[in-house]
């Protein structure tokens, strides 16, 4: 049989040549794979370029388009590769051993800062009990602030904003 390839053909013939139904043609056209009024030897062209394209994974079914699917796997992969080399490299650690370190820090803080007011009276005698008792206040504050934070709750512009506004203006 020979097959004149500028030929416009039914679909239904287009399908007994390629061996699939005037049905599964028609759908070709519904979606666009092949172009209606185009000769049978372009139908062939976009048949086998949609077939290739199935083939190769990069065709959209329904919702999920493999091709975008691919590239999220292989970026959530390469995502959990750098994590496991920052962990490696020593540049991140679980929030549990960061929470620790803060805890025990603050120990040593709160410590120092127990001291302070005593050695103020110390160096400046004449200091009245209630600047002595002011310090201490907000030593106290500080130190209840610095302990309630944990990981979780972490924002870089937010950890101390209440330490700073006490309601009193800034020395400027």
């Amino acid at each position: 049989m020979m097959l004149d390839l500028h030929a416009t053909v039914t679909q239904s013939e287009f399908g007994r040549i390629v061996g699939i139904s005037q049905q599964a043609v028609s759908d070709l056209v519904g979606r666009g794979v092949l172009r209606s009024g185009e000769p049978v030897g372009v139908w062939l062209v976009e048949y086998c370029s949609h077939l290739r394209e199935g083939a190769a994974g990069r065709l959209t079914a329904g919702d999920l388009d493999l091709a975008t699917e691919r590239a999220r796997l292989a970026s959530a992969q390469a995502d959990k590769v750098e994590m496991a080399n920052a962990v490696t490299r020593g540049e991140l650690a679980p929030a549990h051993v960061i929470e620790e370190v803060l805890s025990r820090a603050g120990a040593r803080v709160a410590g120092i800062l127990d001291s302070i007011p005593m050695a103020v009276k110390r160096r400046v005698p004449e200091l009245p009990a209630s600047s002595v008792r002011y310090i201490e206040e907000e030593i106290a504050r500080v130190r209840n602030i610095a302990a309630s934070v944990s990981v979780a709750d972490l924002q870089p512009q937010d950890i101390f904003a209440d330490a700073e506004s006490d309601g009193e203006p800034e020395a400027g």
